[in-house]
Protein backbone atom coordinates (compact mmCIF):
# COMPACT_ATOMS: atom_id res chain seq x y z
CA UNK A 1 0.00 0.00 0.00
CA UNK A 2 1.52 3.67 -1.04
CA UNK A 3 -0.14 6.72 1.00
CA UNK A 4 0.60 10.52 0.44
CA UNK A 5 1.52 12.08 3.82
CA UNK A 6 -0.12 14.41 5.01
CA UNK A 7 1.59 18.15 6.35
CA UNK A 8 0.03 19.13 9.23
CA UNK A 9 1.60 22.38 9.44
CA UNK A 10 0.07 23.23 6.11
CA UNK A 11 -3.37 22.07 6.53
CA UNK A 12 -4.14 22.97 9.87
CA UNK A 13 -3.12 26.44 10.14
CA UNK A 14 0.64 26.40 11.52
CA UNK A 15 3.66 28.50 10.55
CA UNK A 16 7.11 28.32 10.46
CA UNK A 17 8.66 31.35 13.34
CA UNK A 18 9.18 34.96 11.79
CA UNK A 19 12.37 36.08 11.39
CA UNK A 20 13.14 39.91 12.30
CA UNK A 21 14.96 41.08 8.91
CA UNK A 22 18.24 43.14 9.06
CA UNK A 23 17.35 47.11 8.64
CA UNK A 24 20.08 49.44 6.96
CA UNK A 25 20.14 52.97 6.58
CA UNK A 26 21.74 56.23 9.11
CA UNK A 27 25.03 56.04 10.84
CA UNK A 28 23.63 57.62 13.99
CA UNK A 29 22.32 55.61 17.32
CA UNK A 30 19.09 56.87 17.69
CA UNK A 31 18.13 56.51 14.11
CA UNK A 32 19.54 52.97 14.80
CA UNK A 33 17.31 52.40 18.02
CA UNK A 34 14.66 54.14 15.90
CA UNK A 35 14.85 51.61 13.22
CA UNK A 36 15.08 49.00 15.42
CA UNK A 37 11.54 49.65 17.89
CA UNK A 38 9.82 50.24 14.39
CA UNK A 39 11.18 46.67 12.92
CA UNK A 40 10.40 44.77 16.63
CA UNK A 41 6.79 46.57 16.06
CA UNK A 42 6.24 45.51 12.54
CA UNK A 43 7.17 42.39 13.24
CA UNK A 44 4.94 41.82 16.32
CA UNK A 45 2.06 43.24 14.28
CA UNK A 46 2.55 40.73 11.45
CA UNK A 47 2.92 38.06 13.28
CA UNK A 48 -0.35 38.63 15.23
CA UNK A 49 -1.87 39.20 11.48
CA UNK A 50 -0.42 35.77 10.00
CA UNK A 51 0.00 33.45 13.67
CA UNK A 52 -3.52 31.48 13.88
CA UNK A 53 -1.16 28.86 14.76
CA UNK A 54 -3.15 26.07 16.99
CA UNK A 55 -6.17 27.85 17.24
CA UNK A 56 -6.80 28.01 13.84
CA UNK A 57 -10.42 27.52 13.25
CA UNK A 58 -10.38 24.34 10.23
CA UNK A 59 -13.62 24.48 8.24
CA UNK A 60 -16.35 21.40 9.15
CA UNK A 61 -16.28 20.60 5.30
CA UNK A 62 -12.68 19.94 5.52
CA UNK A 63 -12.16 17.79 9.25
CA UNK A 64 -11.30 14.27 8.97
CA UNK A 65 -14.23 11.97 8.51
CA UNK A 66 -15.11 7.82 9.06
CA UNK A 67 -18.22 6.17 7.77
CA UNK A 68 -17.89 3.00 9.22
CA UNK A 69 -20.30 0.23 9.57
CA UNK A 70 -22.38 1.15 7.15
CA UNK A 71 -20.63 1.75 3.87
CA UNK A 72 -21.96 4.83 1.30
CA UNK A 73 -23.62 3.27 -1.80
CA UNK A 74 -26.92 2.75 -3.45
CA UNK A 75 -29.40 -0.16 -1.67
CA UNK A 76 -30.61 -1.14 -4.38
CA UNK A 77 -27.64 -1.63 -6.90
CA UNK A 78 -24.70 -1.56 -4.36
CA UNK A 79 -22.81 0.50 -6.20
CA UNK A 80 -20.96 2.64 -3.95
CA UNK A 81 -21.46 6.32 -3.25
CA UNK A 82 -18.05 8.01 -4.18
CA UNK A 83 -18.92 11.29 -3.48
CA UNK A 84 -19.16 10.56 0.02
CA UNK A 85 -16.30 8.10 0.48
CA UNK A 86 -14.04 11.41 -0.76
CA UNK A 87 -15.84 14.47 0.95
CA UNK A 88 -12.79 15.20 1.67
CA UNK A 89 -8.86 14.25 1.70
CA UNK A 90 -9.34 12.70 5.06
CA UNK A 91 -12.86 10.85 4.62
CA UNK A 92 -12.65 7.25 4.99
CA UNK A 93 -14.63 3.52 5.32
CA UNK A 94 -14.06 1.19 7.91
CA UNK A 95 -15.83 -1.97 8.03
CA UNK A 96 -15.47 -6.01 7.07
CA UNK A 97 -15.07 -7.86 3.71
CA UNK A 98 -18.56 -8.50 3.38
CA UNK A 99 -18.44 -10.94 0.77
CA UNK A 100 -15.65 -12.69 2.44
CA UNK A 101 -17.55 -12.87 5.66
CA UNK A 102 -20.69 -14.14 3.70
CA UNK A 103 -18.61 -17.01 1.71
CA UNK A 104 -17.64 -18.46 5.57
CA UNK A 105 -20.70 -17.98 6.90
CA UNK A 106 -22.47 -20.20 3.93
CA UNK A 107 -19.79 -22.78 4.29
CA UNK A 108 -19.84 -22.73 7.99
CA UNK A 109 -23.15 -23.83 7.74
CA UNK A 110 -22.49 -26.05 4.64
CA UNK A 111 -19.67 -28.00 7.03
CA UNK A 112 -21.88 -28.57 9.86
CA UNK A 113 -24.87 -30.34 7.82
CA UNK A 114 -21.72 -32.59 5.91
CA UNK A 115 -20.21 -32.93 9.59
CA UNK A 116 -24.12 -34.24 11.09
CA UNK A 117 -25.78 -35.49 8.64
CA UNK A 118 -26.86 -38.79 9.80
CA UNK A 119 -28.65 -36.30 12.68
CA UNK A 120 -29.34 -33.19 11.01
CA UNK A 121 -32.27 -34.32 8.61
CA UNK A 122 -34.77 -34.15 11.93
CA UNK A 123 -37.34 -36.10 10.08
CA UNK A 124 -35.84 -38.55 7.72
CA UNK A 125 -37.42 -36.74 4.49
CA UNK A 126 -34.21 -36.35 3.05
CA UNK A 127 -34.64 -32.94 2.88
CA UNK A 128 -32.30 -30.54 4.40
CA UNK A 129 -34.91 -27.40 5.19
CA UNK A 130 -33.77 -24.11 6.72
CA UNK A 131 -34.94 -21.03 7.31
CA UNK A 132 -33.94 -17.68 6.85
CA UNK A 133 -33.82 -14.14 8.92
CA UNK A 134 -32.97 -11.12 6.34
CA UNK A 135 -31.74 -8.12 8.51
CA UNK A 136 -32.51 -5.33 6.23
CA UNK A 137 -33.03 -6.07 2.10
CA UNK A 138 -31.28 -2.86 1.46
CA UNK A 139 -28.07 -3.03 3.41
CA UNK A 140 -24.96 -4.77 1.65
CA UNK A 141 -24.01 -6.95 3.90
CA UNK A 142 -27.13 -8.28 4.28
CA UNK A 143 -27.58 -8.71 1.17
CA UNK A 144 -23.80 -10.60 0.84
CA UNK A 145 -24.47 -13.01 3.73
CA UNK A 146 -28.19 -13.73 2.10
CA UNK A 147 -26.16 -14.59 -1.26
CA UNK A 148 -23.56 -16.62 0.63
CA UNK A 149 -26.07 -19.00 2.20
CA UNK A 150 -28.00 -19.41 -0.57
CA UNK A 151 -24.42 -19.89 -2.78
CA UNK A 152 -22.73 -22.71 -0.47
CA UNK A 153 -26.17 -24.66 -0.45
CA UNK A 154 -27.00 -24.51 -3.63
CA UNK A 155 -30.21 -22.59 -3.58
CA UNK A 156 -29.87 -19.33 -5.17
CA UNK A 157 -30.88 -18.49 -8.42
CA UNK A 158 -29.69 -15.43 -10.80
CA UNK A 159 -30.78 -12.04 -10.67
CA UNK A 160 -29.24 -9.54 -13.01
CA UNK A 161 -26.05 -11.57 -12.71
CA UNK A 162 -26.25 -12.22 -8.75
CA UNK A 163 -27.60 -14.71 -6.46
CA UNK A 164 -30.93 -13.21 -5.83
CA UNK A 165 -31.41 -12.31 -2.40
CA UNK A 166 -35.04 -11.31 -1.97
CA UNK A 167 -36.97 -12.86 0.87
CA UNK A 168 -38.76 -16.14 -0.28
CA UNK A 169 -41.56 -15.75 2.03
CA UNK A 170 -42.84 -19.59 2.24
CA UNK A 171 -41.70 -22.51 0.42
CA UNK A 172 -43.22 -25.43 1.75
CA UNK A 173 -42.90 -27.38 -1.88
CA UNK A 174 -40.06 -25.90 -3.31
CA UNK A 175 -41.68 -23.88 -6.11
CA UNK A 176 -40.94 -20.56 -5.18
CA UNK A 177 -38.58 -18.86 -8.39
CA UNK A 178 -36.93 -16.54 -5.75
CA UNK A 179 -34.43 -19.83 -4.79
CA UNK A 180 -34.20 -23.30 -5.70
CA UNK A 181 -34.26 -26.64 -4.45
CA UNK A 182 -30.58 -27.68 -3.65
CA UNK A 183 -28.77 -30.73 -3.63
CA UNK A 184 -25.95 -32.25 -1.44
CA UNK A 185 -24.30 -35.46 -1.89
CA UNK A 186 -22.91 -37.25 1.19
CA UNK A 187 -21.48 -40.74 1.76
CA UNK A 188 -23.58 -42.15 -1.07
CA UNK A 189 -26.93 -40.67 -0.44
CA UNK A 190 -28.16 -37.37 -2.22
CA UNK A 191 -30.55 -35.21 0.14
CA UNK A 192 -32.01 -32.28 -1.35
CA UNK A 193 -32.19 -28.56 0.80
CA UNK A 194 -34.62 -26.48 1.09
CA UNK A 195 -35.08 -22.32 1.72
CA UNK A 196 -38.17 -23.28 3.43
CA UNK A 197 -38.91 -19.41 4.69
CA UNK A 198 -37.27 -16.02 4.85
CA UNK A 199 -38.17 -13.01 5.36
CA UNK A 200 -36.81 -9.22 6.42
CA UNK A 201 -36.76 -9.14 10.34
CA UNK A 202 -38.82 -5.11 10.45
CA UNK A 203 -40.84 -3.63 12.96
CA UNK A 204 -43.55 -1.70 12.98
CA UNK A 205 -41.64 1.20 13.80
CA UNK A 206 -39.67 0.58 10.42
CA UNK A 207 -36.73 -0.49 12.11
CA UNK A 208 -34.56 -3.63 10.45
CA UNK A 209 -32.53 -6.29 11.93
CA UNK A 210 -35.21 -6.20 14.47
CA UNK A 211 -34.26 -8.89 17.16
CA UNK A 212 -38.03 -9.50 18.51
CA UNK A 213 -39.08 -9.75 14.75
CA UNK A 214 -37.18 -12.78 14.60
CA UNK A 215 -38.05 -14.35 17.84
CA UNK A 216 -41.50 -14.13 16.55
CA UNK A 217 -40.67 -15.18 12.68
CA UNK A 218 -39.71 -18.51 14.06
CA UNK A 219 -42.36 -19.51 16.12
CA UNK A 220 -44.93 -18.83 13.30
CA UNK A 221 -42.03 -20.81 11.11
CA UNK A 222 -42.00 -23.68 13.55
CA UNK A 223 -46.20 -23.66 13.43
CA UNK A 224 -46.11 -24.12 9.99
CA UNK A 225 -43.12 -26.37 9.34
CA UNK A 226 -42.35 -27.98 12.23
CA UNK A 227 -39.93 -31.00 12.29
CA UNK A 228 -39.13 -29.74 8.60
CA UNK A 229 -36.98 -27.41 10.05
CA UNK A 230 -33.34 -28.91 10.59
CA UNK A 231 -31.35 -25.26 10.22
CA UNK A 232 -31.51 -21.93 11.21
CA UNK A 233 -29.82 -19.44 9.64
CA UNK A 234 -29.65 -15.50 10.38
CA UNK A 235 -28.16 -12.38 8.77
CA UNK A 236 -26.86 -11.28 12.26
CA UNK A 237 -26.25 -12.53 16.50
CA UNK A 238 -28.78 -10.63 17.31
CA UNK A 239 -31.98 -11.85 15.34
CA UNK A 240 -30.26 -15.54 15.64
CA UNK A 241 -30.02 -15.26 18.95
CA UNK A 242 -33.67 -14.21 19.50
CA UNK A 243 -34.53 -17.39 17.33
CA UNK A 244 -32.46 -19.44 19.76
CA UNK A 245 -33.63 -18.61 22.76
CA UNK A 246 -37.67 -18.83 21.50
CA UNK A 247 -37.66 -21.79 19.61
CA UNK A 248 -34.06 -23.38 18.60
CA UNK A 249 -32.48 -24.44 21.56
CA UNK A 250 -35.22 -26.12 23.17
CA UNK A 251 -35.80 -27.78 19.92
CA UNK A 252 -32.00 -28.85 19.18
CA UNK A 253 -31.89 -27.04 15.91
CA UNK A 254 -28.52 -25.69 15.09
CA UNK A 255 -28.69 -21.49 14.69
CA UNK A 256 -25.99 -19.95 12.81
CA UNK A 257 -25.61 -15.90 13.13
CA UNK A 258 -22.83 -13.49 12.24
CA UNK A 259 -20.95 -10.55 14.44
CA UNK A 260 -19.67 -13.44 17.63
CA UNK A 261 -21.40 -11.44 19.90
CA UNK A 262 -20.79 -12.46 23.45
CA UNK A 263 -23.89 -14.10 24.61
CA UNK A 264 -24.02 -15.92 20.46
CA UNK A 265 -20.70 -17.32 21.36
CA UNK A 266 -21.24 -18.46 24.87
CA UNK A 267 -24.28 -20.27 23.47
CA UNK A 268 -22.40 -22.31 21.10
CA UNK A 269 -21.70 -24.21 24.17
CA UNK A 270 -25.53 -24.98 24.74
CA UNK A 271 -25.63 -25.79 20.92
CA UNK A 272 -25.88 -22.83 19.13
CA UNK A 273 -24.35 -23.56 15.56
CA UNK A 274 -21.62 -21.18 15.05
CA UNK A 275 -21.16 -17.49 14.00
CA UNK A 276 -18.78 -15.21 12.52
CA UNK A 277 -16.42 -12.83 13.99
CA UNK A 278 -16.32 -9.54 11.92
CA UNK A 279 -12.85 -8.79 14.02
CA UNK A 280 -14.63 -5.71 15.62
CA UNK A 281 -11.94 -5.45 17.71
CA UNK A 282 -9.69 -4.76 14.54
CA UNK A 283 -13.06 -2.50 13.06
CA UNK A 284 -13.80 -0.54 15.85
CA UNK A 285 -9.49 0.53 16.13
CA UNK A 286 -9.50 1.54 12.44
CA UNK A 287 -12.42 3.47 12.97
CA UNK A 288 -10.80 5.85 15.37
CA UNK A 289 -7.17 5.37 14.25
CA UNK A 290 -7.79 6.86 10.75
CA UNK A 291 -9.11 10.23 12.46
CA UNK A 292 -6.58 9.98 14.71
CA UNK A 293 -3.75 9.89 12.16
CA UNK A 294 -5.62 12.79 10.05
CA UNK A 295 -5.30 14.66 13.03
CA UNK A 296 -2.20 14.30 13.94
CA UNK A 297 -1.46 14.95 10.13
CA UNK A 298 0.98 12.12 9.91
CA UNK A 299 0.09 9.27 7.05
CA UNK A 300 -2.64 7.56 7.10
CA UNK A 301 -0.88 4.48 7.64
CA UNK A 302 0.74 5.25 10.88
CA UNK A 303 0.06 2.43 13.63
CA UNK A 304 -1.97 0.34 11.11
CA UNK A 305 0.27 -1.43 8.30
CA UNK A 306 3.36 0.55 9.50
CA UNK A 307 4.53 0.62 13.83
CA UNK A 308 3.81 4.02 15.03
CA UNK A 309 5.48 5.54 18.08
CA UNK A 310 3.98 3.25 20.61
CA UNK A 311 4.20 -0.06 19.06
CA UNK A 312 1.15 -0.40 17.15
CA UNK A 313 0.64 -2.19 13.99
CA UNK A 314 -1.66 -5.04 12.39
CA UNK A 315 -0.60 -7.71 10.42
CA UNK A 316 -2.09 -8.22 6.54
CA UNK A 317 -4.08 -10.97 7.67
CA UNK A 318 -6.47 -9.08 9.68
CA UNK A 319 -7.18 -6.12 7.17
CA UNK A 320 -7.09 -5.18 3.94
CA UNK A 321 -7.24 -1.37 2.49
CA UNK A 322 -9.05 -0.80 -1.08
CA UNK A 323 -7.43 2.92 -2.49
CA UNK A 324 -10.25 3.22 -5.27
CA UNK A 325 -12.74 2.75 -2.38
CA UNK A 326 -11.02 4.77 0.25
CA UNK A 327 -11.98 1.73 2.06
CA UNK A 328 -10.73 -0.41 5.24
CA UNK A 329 -11.97 -3.98 5.40
CA UNK A 330 -11.87 -6.14 8.69
CA UNK A 331 -11.11 -9.69 7.69
CA UNK A 332 -13.92 -12.69 8.75
CA UNK A 333 -13.05 -15.74 11.25
CA UNK A 334 -15.48 -18.42 11.52
CA UNK A 335 -16.52 -19.03 15.13
CA UNK A 336 -18.00 -22.70 16.18
CA UNK A 337 -17.40 -25.34 18.39
CA UNK A 338 -13.74 -26.19 17.90
CA UNK A 339 -12.73 -22.77 18.39
CA UNK A 340 -15.78 -20.68 20.10
CA UNK A 341 -13.83 -20.05 23.93
CA UNK A 342 -10.97 -17.97 22.18
CA UNK A 343 -13.70 -15.60 21.33
CA UNK A 344 -15.59 -15.63 24.56
CA UNK A 345 -14.80 -11.85 25.43
CA UNK A 346 -15.82 -9.46 22.01
CA UNK A 347 -14.96 -6.48 23.99
CA UNK A 348 -11.32 -7.08 24.20
CA UNK A 349 -9.06 -4.96 22.32
CA UNK A 350 -6.84 -6.51 19.90
CA UNK A 351 -3.64 -6.99 21.19
CA UNK A 352 -1.46 -5.60 18.45
CA UNK A 353 -2.69 -2.02 18.61
CA UNK A 354 -3.36 -1.92 22.27
CA UNK A 355 -0.51 0.40 22.93
CA UNK A 356 -1.41 4.04 24.99
CA UNK A 357 -0.33 7.02 23.01
CA UNK A 358 1.58 9.58 24.40
CA UNK A 359 -0.51 12.59 24.63
CA UNK A 360 2.41 15.09 24.77
CA UNK A 361 2.78 14.18 21.17
CA UNK A 362 -0.91 13.31 20.29
CA UNK A 363 -3.31 15.60 21.98
CA UNK A 364 -6.53 15.00 23.14
CA UNK A 365 -8.90 15.89 20.20
CA UNK A 366 -12.81 15.52 20.12
CA UNK A 367 -14.34 13.44 18.05
CA UNK A 368 -18.70 13.31 16.96
CA UNK A 369 -19.72 9.57 16.59
CA UNK A 370 -23.24 7.93 16.22
CA UNK A 371 -24.32 4.78 16.08
CA UNK A 372 -27.67 3.68 13.92
CA UNK A 373 -29.38 2.18 16.78
CA UNK A 374 -29.21 2.22 20.19
CA UNK A 375 -30.76 -0.81 20.17
CA UNK A 376 -28.67 -2.70 17.82
CA UNK A 377 -27.17 -6.05 19.96
CA UNK A 378 -24.05 -5.84 17.73
CA UNK A 379 -22.74 -2.30 17.77
CA UNK A 380 -24.13 -1.32 21.30
CA UNK A 381 -22.66 -4.50 23.40
CA UNK A 382 -19.12 -4.97 20.93
CA UNK A 383 -18.61 -2.28 18.73
CA UNK A 384 -19.34 0.61 21.03
CA UNK A 385 -18.05 -0.91 24.13
CA UNK A 386 -14.44 -1.42 21.67
CA UNK A 387 -14.60 2.25 20.92
CA UNK A 388 -14.79 3.14 24.18
CA UNK A 389 -11.69 1.24 25.16
CA UNK A 390 -9.66 2.60 22.18
CA UNK A 391 -10.77 5.83 22.53
CA UNK A 392 -8.69 6.25 25.76
CA UNK A 393 -5.94 4.65 24.42
CA UNK A 394 -5.93 7.36 21.23
CA UNK A 395 -6.24 10.44 23.29
CA UNK A 396 -9.76 11.14 21.61
CA UNK A 397 -13.02 12.02 23.21
CA UNK A 398 -15.50 11.01 21.73
CA UNK A 399 -19.22 11.98 21.96
CA UNK A 400 -21.29 9.03 21.64
CA UNK A 401 -24.93 9.26 20.22
CA UNK A 402 -27.20 6.54 19.74
CA UNK A 403 -30.16 6.67 16.65
CA UNK A 404 -33.47 5.21 16.60
CA UNK A 405 -32.70 2.91 13.85
CA UNK A 406 -35.21 4.44 11.49
CA UNK A 407 -34.76 7.94 10.72
CA UNK A 408 -31.60 9.68 10.02
CA UNK A 409 -33.17 13.33 11.10
CA UNK A 410 -33.04 11.25 14.68
CA UNK A 411 -29.20 11.59 14.52
CA UNK A 412 -28.37 14.67 12.48
CA UNK A 413 -30.62 17.12 14.54
CA UNK A 414 -28.29 16.13 17.45
CA UNK A 415 -25.45 17.62 15.13
CA UNK A 416 -26.40 21.22 15.90
CA UNK A 417 -22.99 22.94 15.99
CA UNK A 418 -20.30 20.38 14.44
CA UNK A 419 -17.72 23.46 14.66
CA UNK A 420 -16.90 22.06 18.35
CA UNK A 421 -15.61 19.23 17.38
CA UNK A 422 -12.49 18.16 15.94
CA UNK A 423 -13.51 15.09 13.39
CA UNK A 424 -16.58 12.69 12.84
CA UNK A 425 -17.73 9.13 12.56
CA UNK A 426 -20.68 8.38 11.60
CA UNK A 427 -23.07 5.35 11.45
CA UNK A 428 -26.24 6.03 8.49
CA UNK A 429 -29.13 4.60 8.86
CA UNK A 430 -29.49 3.84 5.40
CA UNK A 431 -26.36 3.34 3.27
CA UNK A 432 -28.23 6.13 0.51
CA UNK A 433 -28.54 9.02 3.02
CA UNK A 434 -24.63 10.36 3.20
CA UNK A 435 -26.01 13.39 2.07
CA UNK A 436 -27.55 14.12 4.89
CA UNK A 437 -24.75 14.51 6.75
CA UNK A 438 -22.27 15.70 4.37
CA UNK A 439 -24.48 18.38 3.61
CA UNK A 440 -24.60 19.29 7.12
CA UNK A 441 -20.94 19.41 7.22
CA UNK A 442 -20.85 21.73 4.33
CA UNK A 443 -23.06 24.54 5.58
Amino acid sequence: MSYEKKNISTRYGFRDGLKLAGCGGGDTASTTAAATEAAAEGAETTAQAEAPAENAEVANKDKPLVWFNRQPSNSSTGELDMAALSFNEDTYYVGFDANQGAELQGQMVLDYIEANIDTIDRNGDGIIGYVLAIGDIGHNDSIARTRGVRKALGTGVDKDGNINSDPVGMNADGSATVVQDGTLEINGTTYTVRELASQEMKNSAGATWDAATAGNAVGTWASSFGESIDIVVSNNDGMGMSMFNAWSKDNQVPTFGYDANADAVAAIGEGYGGTISQHADVQAYLTLRVLRNALDGVDVDTGIGTADDAGNVLSDDVYVYNADERSYYALNVAVTAENYQDFMDSTKTYEPVSNQLDASAHPEKSVWLNIYNAADNFLSATYQPLLQNYDDLLNLKVEYIGGDGQTESNITNRLGNPSQYDAFAINMVKTDNAASYTALLSQ
